[in-house]
């Protein structure tokens, strides 16, 4: 990403904090850092360290995100960014970064005017000798998609292998269209030209190949044969762009691997990487 459009999501950002609203009148900060911060030219993408607090709705979202293995976090990431990407958003790490090292920069503080944020933008210059910054916690598995695994993601999974609780795998799906009757029925969940589909056929097809049983597999949320409800124990779960990564470890405990396309696209590969239980008396209880 150039750093001219790193800015323009910056400043995006900073007009809907002064417009306020719910959520956005719960932040108390907004800090940037990595290598925009640092100056450089091309970032990959932003790094933000927003605190906030948390109201009865806010909360009442949040339990709500987790019961259904959603993204806790939706609501406030939709009000700072719209639906812009390019702002890789980090709640409430600001102890947790600054005990590692990460240097942090103020951009906005609550009860300030946004025009002292702008200000504060402007004096953060470009430096043409600044690289990326290098990505912490990482494996081999997310060489050359790290931009799409957020850090709590990275720092999650790469805990599960220092604990040889798992093993993780990169593959690239081809596009392709499952046989069974289930796995075409529970496409229709999304339209014909939704990448959540594309990302669905890929997988379902995948497990197909490999002689995976359809009514042991969890699909983004739903079983691709039975009822949530039931009293199965399923084997595979799948999961699109992180919003359910939260109920991995929990899926684990019972089930035996799970596919997160990382990034599902019209167009694009569909990287995924492939979570396998190795040892599950390694697994976080929580």
């Amino acid at each position: 990403m150039k750093r001219e459009r790193a800015t323009t999501l910056l400043n995006d950002m900073l007009d809907r904090l002064e417009e306020g609203g719910w959520p956005l009148d719960l932040v108390d900060e907004v800090h940037v850092f990595g290598s925009y911060a640092r100056g450089a030219l091309n970032p990959s993408d932003v790094d933000l360290v927003v605190e906030h607090r948390r109201d009865d709705r806010l909360v009442s979202e949040f339990v709500h995100a987790l019961s259904y293995g959603r993204d806790p976090s939706a609501s406030m990431k939709r009000a700072l960014k719209g639906n812009n990407r390019g702002l890789q958003i980090h709640f409430g790490e600001r102890k947790t970064l600054e005990a590692e090292g990460f240097e942090l920069t103020l951009l906005w503080t609550r009860g300030e005017p946004v025009d002292a944020a702008r200000a504060r933008l402007r004096a953060i210059t470009p430096d043409p000798e600044a690289g990326r910054a290098v990505r912490d916690h990482m494996i081999e598995a997310f060489d050359g998609i790290d931009r799409w695994v957020p850090r709590p993601v990275r720092v999650d999974l790469t805990e599960l292998i220092d604990r040889k609780a798992v093993t993780i795998r990169q593959l690239r799906l081809p596009d392709g269209q499952p046989a069974d009757p289930a796995a075409r029925k529970a496409l229709t969940r999304w339209s014909d030209t939704s990448p959540l589909r594309r990302a669905a056929a890929a997988v379902l097809t995948h497990l197909e190949a490999a002689s995976r049983p359809l009514d042991s597999v969890y699909l983004h949320g739903e079983p691709v044969i039975g009822s949530r409800y039931s009293d199965t124990a399923w084997q595979t779960g799948i999961g699109f762009g992180w919003s359910r990564y939260r109920g991995i470890s929990h899926h684990l405990q019972e089930g035996t691997d799970w596919l997160e396309v990382v990034r599902p696209t019209r167009t694009l590969p569909l990287h995924t990487l492939h979570i396998t239980v190795q040892d599950r008396s390694a697994l976080p209880r929580r």
